[in-house]
């Protein structure tokens, strides 16, 4: 008898995180939120790209529930935006995140995000627009989420970030236990940091290093976008495989 009860006292004294559930296995039934979300009718200009980019798998990978407060860093087109917002409702926030730097080779998709929240829909999206090397949020964060720009921060146009100082910004807006979710294109292995600025691609060892010198635990990656016929010397924008680049999916939780 004593031993139960103290089973049972530590196991409501571990935190949340330690006690989460794996996520789904890529192509399991999705939770019935992130069903929702993705059926979601505001979507539905969406909808063509779902398949490619494996969106249920990307969310149920990334662990956001429905009252969770998300950071996504440059936010693109608003593809994943529509989706967190469904998933966190009203009583959660997304906080889409343009760097300055980037916001001036992207004005069009800047537009869309102030566009999108103007809208009642996604009353619960907020844009934050700030020097790339300055990451900050109003409040801690349970998810800090960015696609296909990891690998920008360190070119010459967003200012040459250090990545130590991007990551030790992310680790600073999350809440203890909270994820960091990075997903790029692959470059050859070995390569670093060589092929950020002229291949759009960086090497999955390099940003795994980088992120846990910040102080975070590598929690897992999916394999649900890697594509093993990219040849990973080519620019992500050639005909031949943009759109079906081999990407990594990586997450890291704060300690805590």
């Amino acid at each position: 008898m004593r031993a139960t009860v103290l089973a049972v006292l530590i196991a409501l004294a571990l935190p949340a995180a330690t006690l989460a559930q794996p996520s789904p296995a890529p192509g399991a039934s999705p939770a019935p939120y992130v069903t929702a979300a993705v059926n979601d009718p505001a979507r539905k200009d969406d909808v063509a790209n779902d398949a490619r980019r494996k969106v249920a798998d990307v969310m149920a990978f990334a662990e956001v529930k429905p009252g969770q407060k998300v950071l996504e860093l440059i936010p693109g087109s608003g593809y994943f935006t529509r989706v967190f917002s469904a998933i966190v409702g009203p009583r959660g926030q997304v906080y889409a995140v343009w760097p300055n730097e980037y916001a001036k080779e992207s004005e069009s998709d800047v537009a869309g995000s102030k566009a999108l929240v103007a809208q009642p829909h996604y009353a619960n999206v907020s844009v934050l627009i700030q020097p790339a090397n300055q990451l900050s949020v109003p409040q801690q964060v349970d998810v800090v989420f960015t696609s296909q720009n990891y690998h920008d921060y360190p070119d010459k146009f967003m200012g040459k970030v250090d990545p130590a100082v991007l990551n030790k910004q992310v680790f600073a807006a999350l809440r203890p236990g909270g994820l960091y979710v990075i997903i790029d294109h692959v470059a050859e292995a070995g390569s670093g940091l060589r092929d950020t600025d002229t291949l759009h691609r960086i090497d999955p060892a390099i940003v795994k290093k980088e992120v846990e010198a910040a102080g975070f635990v590598f929690d897992g990656e999916s394999s649900v976008l890697r594509n093993p016929a990219d040849p990973h010397n080519i620019k992500v924008f050639d005909k031949s495989i943009r759109g079906h680049t081999d990407q990594f999916a990586y997450r890291f939780r704060k300690p805590g």
